[in-house]
């Protein structure tokens, strides 16, 4: 059984910075695409946005709205994914998803549980 565990989320002011982590376990043969989502307060889950996604060779890709501001990052041999915030505003508050493309016996879509990041102004 594969896990995403995410941490790092909590309650900062604006303008502060936090470092999400998530960290893939399980049977997992190799880890494909990593990235980010956020659930904005008032959504459900089905309408969360990426916020950043990052290729397992290194290409990221990032949401208009974090560019300059949050850089995604992995580390492979941990099958850990971060997401370094900074300049954090108000509209960035929301639970942030873990997403990845995992091959076990097959390549599959796993999702962490979230972590809620509130940002306060």
């Amino acid at each position: 059984q594969v896990r995403l565990v995410e941490s790092g989320g909590g309650l900062v002011q604006a303008g502060g910075s936090l470092r999400l982590s998530c960290a893939a376990s399980g049977s997992i043969a190799s880890v494909s695409n990593m990235a980010w989502y956020r659930q904005a307060p008032g959504k459900q889950r089905d309408q969360r946005d990426l916020v950043a996604l990052i290729t397992i060779g290194g290409t990221t890709k990032y949401a208009d709205s974090v560019k300059g501001r949050f850089t995604i990052s992995r580390d492979n041999a941990k099958n850990t994914v971060y997401l370094q915030m900074n300049s954090l505003q108000p509209e960035d508050t929301g639970v942030y998803y873990c997403y990845a493309n995992i091959l076990v016996s097959a390549l599959g879509k796993y999702w962490g549980e979230g972590t809620l990041v509130t940002v306060s102004s």
